[in-house]
């Protein structure tokens, strides 16, 4: 019964640390030879394939991809042009999207 209690307690602290977390301070920056639009095409069909719902809004030099989630705040991936292709920035904000990160890299 304790050991339910403790275990109860631990993982509801680790689902607030992300909460508590910086919200600005992205979890990952990369740099890819594509384009912005082709970044985007990569990764939009990938993060549908694993059940996610990505959202994708666009202007001339940046596309934002939004996964939403319910329990925890949306998990994002920005792409601004660059000189040479573009740059490439994630931010994991939900614990329960493992592979949330590791999807965005594939189309690096």
């Amino acid at each position: 019964m304790r050991v339910a209690a403790i275990t109860s307690v631990l993982l509801l602290l680790s689902s607030l640390a992300g909460c508590a977390s910086a919200p600005n301070q992205p979890t990952l920056t990369l740099d890819t030879q594509k384009s912005p639009e082709a970044y985007a095409a990569c990764l939009v069909p990938k993060l549908q394939g694993k059940a996610f719902d990505p959202s994708l809004s666009q202007t001339n030099r940046h596309y934002r991809i939004v996964v939403s989630s319910s329990l925890a705040a949306d998990n994002i991936v920005e792409t601004f042009k660059a000189s040479t292709g573009a740059k490439v920035v994630i931010y994991q904000r939900s614990l329960f999207a493992p592979d949330f990160v590791r999807t965005a890299k594939e189309c690096v």
